[in-house]
């Protein structure tokens, strides 16, 4: 499985969403951007991921994903 990959497809999943996604094989780091899931508390946005991903997982598709969830403003800062 490939980063662009696993990017497009969240990324039509959550319209609105920006996410930058790094690795390949099974194992990858999401910086997911979206106002709307910084606002909720850290498992709920690990759900909104997840419930997207979940049948990856469970093929074994991906292995590991570690997130960290940023306002525009937050992303726009760290460029």
């Amino acid at each position: 499985m490939q980063a662009l990959e696993v990017k497009s497809f969240l990324e039509e999943k959550l319209p609105g969403t920006l996410v930058e996604v790094e690795g390949e094989g099974c194992n990858f780091q999401l910086n997911v951007i979206d106002d709307a899931l910084v606002a909720l508390s850290p498992v709920k946005r690990q759900q909104q991921i997840y419930a997207h991903l979940n049948p990856w997982i469970a093929d074994g598709s991906i292995h590991a994903v570690t997130m960290k969830f940023f306002s525009s403003a937050a992303w726009a800062e760290r460029s």
